[in-house]
């Protein structure tokens, strides 16, 4: 067996605790011919700092990120930061010479992203983004039926993640709700990156887009007694044009924190002349495949627990949120150390870097009332 891949967590809170959680399930992955394990955490708040106390594996605790980039008992940083903080600690993971797992959005903006994206390139570090709802199993086999070509002629895809939280008035402000530390993209770099994975793995890459973006709580408590300011998008939908063998492709795309009845609902639907498949998280264990025949019916298919890594979980259990990021950090691990053949990837930097893209063009878009095209950026990408 190999030395153990060493993980540093930057940013202590729910997604390094969700990260802690998988590294130590590492052994439910069936074979695996890689190991990985956390060692080092760093979060400014004490109380996060304590929780990671309780894993065997961790050596370093710090509230300096700099010292968990000068240890020797890191290979791997994983950062879930607030936005504004991206671009800055991307690019000293990199200088330290540390291999990068980055929390989307990939910074800040469009141009943050396109400067980690050159960082990252010079730097010569495998450097991925996380997105972990592709890898559930009834997405990975919407992945496969369209990149089979089963479909036959492409006529539309809708794809989408939504939530509701925000729709309690009386929630308190947090760093999501403000541009200055969320960036004026808003909803759409908190979850679009989710949105847009499969479709960009797929090569269905907009080239035009059309945004409808909404404010709907401009004021929220503070949590102090008074209220604060909230500018950032709550909603974004984009219709987009994608071209498809020589022919445009309408592609919807969803971004709701205001999604009435939708606790954490990611979806994605697929339609041509020949047939058509749709999963949603809302139904984890179905499966939707249209085929054309005489009758226009839709069948389900009952999906049991099917991973691009196999695992001991039986064929017959269901997947969650658990199970699927878990397997996001198995695709990580195996691409960095070069056995992930032909399974299904992380997201890339320069699929990021399109995705905000987009995200630049939709907000143009919004601003202006028509349609824009996404800059085509550095033809390296």
């Amino acid at each position: 067996m190999t030395n153990p891949v060493r993980i540093g967590i930057i940013g202590g809170g729910l997604m390094g605790r969700e990260t802690a959680s998988a590294l130590g399930r590492w052994f439910a992955l069936d074979g695996f011919p890689l190991r990985a394990e956390l060692t080092a955490v760093c979060d400014v708040a004490e109380r996060a700092r304590e929780w990671f106390r309780n894993v065997p594996t961790v050596r370093l605790i710090t509230a300096d990120h700099h010292e968990l980039l000068r240890s020797g008992e890191v290979d791997v940083v994983y950062v879930a930061v607030p936005h504004n903080l991206h671009e800055r600690i991307y690019c000293d993971v990199l200088k330290a010479g540390k291999d990068l797992l980055a929390e989307k959005p990939f910074g800040i903006d469009c141009a943050a992203a396109e400067r980690i994206g050159a960082a990252a390139r010079l730097s010569g570090r495998f450097v991925r983004v996380s997105s972990e709802f592709p890898f559930l199993p009834g997405a990975q086999r919407v992945f496969r039926y369209i990149r089979e070509g089963k479909l036959g002629i492409p006529l539309e895809m809708r794809a989408g993640f939504l939530h509701a939280s925000d729709l309690d008035p009386d929630k308190p402000v947090n760093w999501k709700r403000q541009t200055v530390t969320c960036g004026t993209i808003g909803v759409m770099g908190d979850l679009g990156m989710h949105v847009l994975h499969l479709p960009l793995r797929l090569g269905w890459k907009p080239h035009r887009v059309y945004a409808q973006l909404q404010k709907v709580y401009t004021r929220r408590p503070d949590g102090k007694g008074g209220m604060a300011e909230c500018d950032t998008w709550d909603n974004a939908t984009l219709h987009t044009d994608v071209s498809l063998n020589g022919s445009d492709v309408p592609v919807r795309l969803e971004m709701k924190r205001m999604a009435p009845g939708e606790t954490n609902t990611w979806f994605i639907e697929a339609l041509g002349t020949d047939g058509g498949i749709r999963f949603s998280t809302k139904e984890p264990k179905s499966l939707w495949i249209f085929r054309r025949d005489d009758d226009q019916a839709w069948k389900r298919i009952d999906l049991g627990h099917a991973s691009v890594f196999p695992t001991v979980t039986g064929g017959i259990f269901e997947p969650g949120f658990p199970d699927c990021f878990l397997q996001m950090w198995g695709a990580f691990i195996a691409e960095r150390g070069g056995v992930l053949g032909d399974r299904f990837g992380c997201v890339t930097p320069e699929e990021a870097i399109a995705a905000h893209r987009l995200f630049a063009a939709a907000l143009e878009s919004h601003a202006e009332g028509t349609a824009k095209t996404p800059a085509p950026g550095d033809p390296a990408l």
